[in-house]
């Protein structure tokens, strides 16, 4: 075996290479970052974390509307940047406006106007019935007695801050 035919791989043989060394390379760096990080768990560390509220109670309890509002109006505007995406090119091509004396240009300048104001007032109508407003839930305190005094988190939150 020569080195000419380990140097003739085929295409297939090329997307193989790509895929085998992501795959090295994500278990490397999984590795390396499992030697590395410190792994000091605690009761607060372990607790399930739940959309930033506390989880009580059964999982098919009540679950907060606001998030599917919240997914769908970002989901709306995502659907907004697929449909600007041929008014730029459209926009952004000279030789199809200039071939047709600037028509297209403003064609897609007027439509894309109209689309953006539908969509602000849709926005608006969202922000008037008030579905962007959030109950802040009450904080709750956990009385885990910790071994740290309450002084040395403060010094550290006065830190970071």
């Amino acid at each position: 075996m020569d080195i000419t035919s380990i140097m003739n791989i085929s295409g297939f043989g090329t997307v193989l290479l790509f895929i085998v060394g992501g795959l090295v390379f994500i278990l490397v760096t999984l590795g390396v970052g499992r030697l590395l990080r410190p792994h000091r768990p605690n009761r607060e560390k372990l607790t399930t974390y739940e959309s930033g509220e506390d989880p009580v109670g059964n999982a098919w309890g009540i679950f907060n509307n606001r998030f599917y509002i919240i997914a769908l109006v970002f989901l709306l505007f995502e659907v907004e940047l697929i449909f600007l995406f041929p008014w730029a090119i459209v926009f952004g091509n000279a030789d199809l406006i200039r071939d047709t004396d600037g028509i297209w240009g403003w064609f897609a300048l007027v439509e894309t106007f109209i689309f953006i104001g539908l969509l602000a007032v849709g926005l608006v109508y969202v922000w008037a019935k008030g579905m962007f407003d959030w109950e802040k839930p009450k904080v709750r305190t956990d009385d885990f007695p910790s071994k740290v005094p309450d002084h040395l988190y403060e010094t550290i939150n006065k830190k970071y801050s």
